[in-house]
Formats: structure tokens, C-alpha cells, sequence
């Protein structure tokens, strides 16, 4: 059996999640581990049981955060700001129908 050491952990590959840092074999990134466990507050044990990792695996994007902290949270911040600005080119289809519902009156 192969021992995993830190850096086995996480790769960088271009062309495969935009080249940015992901667990080794998966296409989820140190990213995506960030935001589940500093924004949404998840464990390290709830993203390893949903995600079929291991916690060495999470232990070691966080490590990259961390290490990589400023980086990677401009790009978080970049990826949140190109949403908002698709969200505010495309109008969401509810809120249309609501507005055009209060405009004819309809109650419901």
C-alpha cells in the first residue's frame, strides 16, 4: 500500500476544473472545499462523508487554502461577482411571472 503524503493530495492539471487546485482523482476543488467549510460552516467529517473523501483529503485543501488564502478567495470573490452580474443581465423567469401576476391583479 501507498502512503499519501500532502502533496499527493492535491493536484493541479490544466484543462480539468478550470486549472485550478482539486483533490487528486476528483474534479472538486481546494475552492469548492473552502467555501463548503468556511461560507457554509460544514465540518470536515459532513464534506468527506457527502463527498466520498477522505479527511486527509479535506485536511489537505484546507491546508492549500490557507496556504493560498488571498488567491483563492479573489477568486471566490471573481466567481461572485460574474454571477451577479448574470443574474442581473438575466431576469429571472419567477420573478417575471410574479410581477406580471400583480400587474393583472391575479391573486393567489
Amino acid at each position: 500500500m501507498t502512503a499519501k503524503t500532502l502533496d499527493q493530495h492535491i493536484e493541479i492539471t490544466p484543462g480539468i476544473a478550470g486549472g485550478k487546485p482539486r483533490i487528486a482523482g476528483h474534479r472538486i476543488t481546494v475552492q469548492n472545499i473552502a467555501v463548503w467549510h468556511e461560507r457554509l460552516g460544514k465540518s470536515a467529517d459532513e464534506i468527506a462523508a457527502e463527498y466520498d473523501l477522505t479527511l486527509a483529503d479535506i485536511y489537505a485543501a484546507l491546508a492549500y487554502y490557507f496556504d493560498h488564502r488571498s488567491e483563492i478567495d479573489r477568486s471566490i470573490e471573481e466567481g461572485e461577482a460574474f454571477a451577479a452580474t448574470l443574474r442581473q443581465r438575466t431576469p429571472s423567469k419567477v420573478r417575471q411571472k410574479v410581477q406580471e401576476r400583480k400587474g393583472d391583479g391575479a391573486t393567489g
